[in-house]
């Protein structure tokens, strides 16, 4: 195997001294080399294939150029996955490198995560959340600044959030817009309005509600539950059937739409000929549908780019929202 080649075997090779090829290989300004020097240290670099040694250029620059990303479950979950690729994106656009570590569920293994990170020298960190809720950071020892995304913390951390109010208002508009005004909701819940199950559901109900207000409706029928599976939506959609004429759906999440599309099958109800649907996620299996699924996309990808943004460029803003775009496919009939 071939010895890794050195700062001196490359200024041997250029003629220079490791001082001069240092500044050119750092690009360090105002260093009055003639550009005749800078080729010859970047030709003799190539030519040996010469890499920098990460660890020696940490130790020198007090910087490692990496960012630890600490997440509970988004590395093996499909879509939640894009927010791994936004923060690759962003860390590769600044030449940095994201360490990555999971917790699972177990929350008390987020202080040893950190730990890990701490121990190989992260410049920043990054906490990752599938589902948003509030979690409790631990105490980081050394000034490195902390992103959360899609999460909060007790401490006050900064966090990058969806946009949920929006997302709500957007999902009755969208129903209201296409001339729809007696709408069903399956899936308010008190319960989830607990910080330590969900910091942007309450949200998104407020962003339902002040859409349907602002039409001078109400939901015609609602069907309270927490459990956001297809059986719940199964049943409520059963439910509404058997009770209350409405013309359209909000579906409280993608899964339990999935239990809506299976009861109107059963029922012979013609989705979105007798009932429009639309929801929240885009989940992988929403584009699948028979028709496919209206909903409102959690943009996992956005929040990662933002988060790493926010950790690389410092001085991060308490609050940070990003937009969830509707992705809009056949589940609504327009009646207008």
């Amino acid at each position: 195997m071939a010895k890794r080649a050195t700062l001196a075997d490359v200024a041997q090779l250029a003629g220079l001294s490791t001082t001069t090829v240092s500044m050119v290989l750092n690009d360090r300004p105002n260093t009055r080399l003639s550009a005749e020097a800078a080729d010859r240290v970047r030709a003799a670099a190539a030519k040996l294939n010469y890499r920098p040694n990460p660890a020696a250029r940490g130790l020198r620059l007090g910087k490692t150029r990496t960012v630890g990303f600490i997440s509970d479950e988004v590395t093996i979950t499909r879509y939640a996955s894009a927010m791994i690729r936004g923060l690759l994106e962003v860390a590769e656009e600044r030449d940095h490198t994201v360490l990555i570590t999971e917790s699972g569920r177990h929350l008390d293994r987020i202080s040893s995560a950190l730990d890990l990170m701490l121990d190989r020298q992260a410049d920043g960190i990054v906490f990752g959340l599938m589902g948003a809720k509030q979690i409790e950071v631990p105490p980081v020892s050394i000034d490195v600044p902390v992103v959360l995304t899609n999460a909060t913390s007790a401490g006050g951390h900064p966090c990058v959030l969806p946009d949920e109010f929006r997302a709500g208002h957007d999902a009755a508009s969208h129903l209201i817009e296409h001339g729809h005004r007696r709408i069903a909701f399956i899936g308010r819940s008190e319960a989830l309005l607990d910080p330590a199950l969900s910091v942007t559901i309450g949200t998104r109900y407020a962003g339902l509600d002040a859409a349907m207000a602002e039409h001078g409706l109400e939901f015609a029928h609602q069907v309270d539950g927490r459990f956001w599976e297809p059986d719940f939506g199964y049943r409520g959609a059963q439910e509404i059937f058997d009770t209350t004429p409405v013309t359209a759906i909000v579906a409280a999440n993608d899964r339990v739409a999935f239990g809506i599309y299976q009861a109107a099958q059963e029922r012979g109800v013609r989705i979105p000929e007798d009932v429009s649907v639309v929801s929240f996620d885009d989940e992988y299996l929403a584009s699948y549908l028979r028709p496919q699924l209206t909903t409102m996309q959690i943009p996992y990808l956005e929040m990662g780019r933002t988060a790493m943004t926010l950790v690389l460029e410092g001085d991060a803003p308490p609050q940070t929202l990003v937009h969830m775009p509707i992705q809009e496919r056949g589940s609504v009939r327009d009646l207008r």
